[in-house]
């Protein structure tokens, strides 16, 4: 669902802008409480997996793909305010490195992709696990639900800003129509991402994901015939992670390496779900080129290379990578200025 630019006119796509500034700065006050010595690792890893997966395009319908917008895995893997962090600098770098996604629409696409998916999602998360028994099989249905609901909650909001500013005079009701009716296929895709992803770091690590901690029960000890709490393990070092996380750490990323430089080459071809509402109602009669249409890497290739799978591979590869540095230097920063405030790390981790 990555806006290109033309789609929305320059007032409502700065009004965008602002609402993106705002809803980034506000992520940035308070990733500072989420982005402890659990959480600081993966969050930049979480973004270099969200890169990789969008590469990965699946059908939904007949000459129509679907992929993963990843508010919600975002959200429930490291919080909310960090969530949105993630999503910016995934759609930063698409739009600056690969040409996916218009600069002048960077501030409507993290508005609909980030703001819009978080806050959907998470709401919808954190009621759901109220209500819900409190175990780990909860936030995978809770994890499942929200996705779902998150991607035609974006497509409504593209089509309230296609309706305030859009550049063509194609009725906003068949958009809407056209937007709902294929992001909720979509929405299954999310979803069962999203439910896959969430259940597989419960199952090796649940203390890093942040929408299951205080969900798991203390470990039990027999003493006198009577059963206790086991008592807590230590913390992991003040000085970075344990190295049972720099093995995830490594894990994930030499996945995300495999998504985007391997299996992406097999992903659906067919347009994305606004790509194709756009053609087929006319909304991209007036879409623009791309400012970073020159980019080495535009379009998911690397220009010179003329072997299409060696291409997109590297693109792929150096994506993730570079996706990978910026987050985790971006949200590292975040961390340390947390420290700088005097609040320490340990009690505010718990």
């Amino acid at each position: 669902m990555h806006v290109p630019d033309g789609f929305i006119n320059a007032p409502v796509s700065a009004a965008a802008g602002l609402v993106a500034a705002g809803a980034v700065a506000v992520g940035l006050r308070g990733a500072r409480k989420e982005l402890d010595e659990r959480a600081a690792p993966l969050a930049g890893l979480v973004a270099a997996f969200i890169f990789a997966v969008q590469m990965l395009n699946f059908p939904v319908a007949a000459g129509t793909s679907g992929h993963l917008l990843g508010g919600a895995l975002a959200a429930i893997l490291v919080g909310p305010y960090t969530g949105v962090l993630v999503i910016a600098v995934v759609l930063l770098m698409q739009g600056v490195l690969f040409a996916d996604g218009g600069l002048t629409a960077l501030g409507v696409n993290i508005t609909v992709m980030g703001a819009v998916t978080v806050l959907t999602a998470y709401g919808l998360f954190r009621g759901l696990v109220r209500v819900l028994p409190r175990t780990r099989r909860s936030v995978t249905v809770a994890s499942f639900v929200a996705a779902l609901v998150s991607v035609p909650a974006a497509a409504a909001a593209f089509t309230v800003m296609y309706a305030m500013g859009g550049t063509t005079d194609v009725p906003v009701g068949k958009v809407l129509t056209a937007m709902l009716g294929v992001h909720v296929l979509i929405g299954i895709g999310e979803a069962v991402i999203t439910t896959a992803t969430v259940g597989a770091v419960i199952a090796v690590r649940p203390d890093l994901v942040h929408g299951a901690r205080g969900l798991t029960a203390p470990l039990k000890l027999r003493v006198g015939g009577e059963l206790v709490d086991a008592p807590a393990a230590a913390p992991a070092p003040a000085g970075g992670p344990a190295r049972p996380a720099r093995t995830f750490w490594a894990a994930g990323l030499a996945a995300s390496v495999v998504l985007a430089g391997f299996v992406s080459f097999y992903a659906s071809a067919s347009p994305d779900g606004l790509e194709k509402v756009a053609a087929d109602q006319g909304i991209d009669r007036t879409v623009e080129e791309h400012a970073a249409a020159g980019s080495p890497l535009a379009d998911y290739g690397v220009s010179g290379i003329t072997d299409a799978r060696l291409s997109g591979g590297l693109a792929g590869t150096l994506g993730v990578g570079a996706t990978a540095v910026v987050g985790t230097g971006v949200l590292w920063a975040v961390r340390r200025r947390r420290a700088g405030t005097g609040a320490p790390a340990a009690r505010e981790s718990a």
